[in-house]
């Protein structure tokens, strides 16, 4: 019971971040939805893990890990930005399109 109701909540928080982005209220390459990406698919891939759901590890694990790397990138865009005083990352030379 307590398992499902963890794998409730990454489900939420992966669809709370998907949901919000299609509706305009956040963006993708945002801090807060990289965040909540990334641990809803982490606690996923881990219990894909546990009950050796192979498929669904692939799966979630790529989203984790692709979830890691653009939360890295914007981190880093958003340091940058910070230290060259624009204050908006958005506007940061090294933004990929």
């Amino acid at each position: 019971m307590v398992l499902q109701i963890v794998q409730i909540i990454g489900s939420l928080l992966i669809l709370l971040g998907f949901a919000a982005a299609q509706l305009g209220r956040m963006k993708q390459d945002s801090v807060s939805y990289l965040v909540v990406n990334t641990i809803g698919s982490g606690i996923l891939a881990v219990l894909a893990f546990q009950e050796r759901q192979w498929g669904f590890l692939l799966l979630e694990g790529t989203w984790c890990v692709v979830s890691v790397i653009g939360l890295i990138r914007s981190l880093g865009r958003r340091r940058q930005a910070e230290q060259s005083g624009s204050g908006d990352p958005s506007r940061s030379s090294t933004s990929s399109g």
